[in-house]
């Protein structure tokens, strides 16, 4: 699996081995989405930095990119992963 570092549930997190949370605060919901996203003012056009999404949050999540103009991409976190293994 693709890691996601900094999230919980990524394989820095000390039990690496749950599944990947959402990223929303508070939220232990197993993550379904991926958002990509980048800070134009901060980040070169084809770096991704990566948020991850319950159901139940990827719109609150996705608006909150959106409207600074971060967001890039959503992308079901299965997808994410097959994209990801075939890209090594």
């Amino acid at each position: 699996m693709p890691g996601f570092p900094g999230l919980p549930g990524s394989p820095e997190d000390a039990a690496g081995d749950q599944a990947p949370v959402c990223s929303a605060k508070g939220c232990r919901a197993p993550a379904v989405w991926v958002l990509a996203w980048n800070n134009p003012k901060l980040h070169t056009p084809e770096r991704r930095k990566t948020w991850l999404a319950c159901d139940e949050h990827r719109e609150h999540l996705s608006s909150f990119l959106g409207m600074r103009g971060f967001l890039k991409d959503v992308v079901e976190l299965t997808e994410w992963e097959r994209n990801s293994a075939t890209d090594r």
